[in-house]
């Protein structure tokens, strides 16, 4: 009997991969680790930014809080810091992912959707930002 082994979980991030990962451009996570102490990404040899999987996780849940539910940076900062003292952070990060995954299936159900009418899918930030730039 074979037993199969789970894929490893990636341990560590580009820069590049996370702003993949999370949507979100360079400069804002260069900006955001400016603003949060927490995100602090260990530089490689060659100087490039490494983000562990927590560090992206926190990432989400800063997004969230910003980009969702409006807060101000320091009213983040704030909020991070109840759900640290409150043993809530691991919970709060995690829900973020979740919330921010179902948005992204929900967007892409919306185009297919859209497709299926006859209409033309909606063109997000991020699109519209690749057409400005020749990108799509």
């Amino acid at each position: 009997m074979t037993t199969t082994l789970p894929d490893p979980v990636q341990q560590f991030f580009s820069i590049g991969e996370v702003c993949a990962l999370t949507d979100l451009k360079p400069h804002v996570l260069r900006y955001w680790e400016s603003q949060f102490r927490f995100l602090n990404p260990a530089k490689n040899r060659s100087g490039n930014r490494v983000y562990k999987s927590r560090e992206v996780e926190m990432i989400m849940l800063v997004k969230h809080l910003l980009y969702t539910e409006k807060f101000t940076i320091e009213g983040a900062r704030q909020r991070l810091d109840h759900y640290r003292r409150s043993g809530e952070l691991k919970q709060a990060a995690r829900a973020a992912m979740r919330f921010e995954t179902v948005e992204e299936v929900r967007a892409a159900l919306d185009d297919v959707l859209a497709i299926l009418e006859g209409r033309e899918p909606a063109i997000r930030q991020e699109q519209s930002e690749e057409l400005d730039l020749g990108v799509g």
